[in-house]
């Protein structure tokens, strides 16, 4: 069993005609670091949202960790994501009125997590340890960014998803950036599935794929 199994989906938003994504098939194995390329607007980051959950495609199936996400209710998809999937966010997505602690704990007070004991080793490793009573919006946007890799990590989910954390850095801080999350994410075998435009960074990933390759051709 994949640890992820896309089979025949197609989603069209609301406001659309034409689907966004055809995808007959993907498949990610557990361990990977998968690279997903492609343009911007091309449905990467719709992508990551139905892999997540937080969108259910019209047609065909998302399994992961041969979990049917069709087959549940939207609490349900919101309680498996808060289980099981680590989520970095493009603009980080911290809640501004809550302090850098409180934003790294958020998942674990949605799911069944335990992630507590984690805290002091992930804050020490991405070198935020002396900033946890600080209010994130007093952070720099490199800051910021280590503290969404920290919600993310904690509770050790089997899948982290991640939409061009590292677009405002330039390429040696991204590549400690990378290299440092999946230090962190190889020590429970976490699985990585990244996307961005920039294949700069694909050589550091066990593997690229490209979504156009990954979408039907339609006449």
């Amino acid at each position: 069993m994949s640890l992820i199994e896309v089979s025949h989906v197609e989603f069209t938003y609301p406001s659309g005609r034409a689907p966004v994504l055809r995808l007959p098939e993907f498949r990610v194995e557990k361990g990977e670091r998968i690279f997903l390329f492609g343009p911007s607007g091309t449905g990467k980051t719709t992508f990551l949202e139905i892999m997540a959950g937080v969108l259910r495609p019209q047609k065909g199936s998302v399994r992961i960790l041969g979990q049917d996400l069709g087959a549940l209710s939207p609490a349900g998809r919101d309680r498996f994501r808060a289980d099981h999937i680590g989520y970095i966010f493009q603009s980080f997505n911290l809640i501004p009125y809550l302090n850098v602690r409180e934003n790294i704990e958020l998942p674990l007070h949605f799911g069944s997590r335990p992630g507590k004991n984690q805290l002091d080793h992930l804050v020490k490793s991405l070198g935020i340890g002396d900033l946890l009573a600080r209010p994130v919006t007093e952070l720099s946007v490199g800051q910021q960014q280590r503290v969404a890799v920290a919600r993310a990590l904690i509770g050790s989910p089997e899948l982290i998803l991640a939409d061009e954390p590292t677009s405002a850095l330039d390429m040696d801080h991204r590549e400690r950036f990378l290299k440092l999350l999946f230090d962190l994410a190889g020590e429970s075998q976490t699985t990585v599935v990244f996307v961005s435009h920039d294949r700069s960074i694909q050589k550091l990933f066990t593997r690229a794929v490209s979504l156009a390759d990954l979408q039907a051709v339609t006449a």
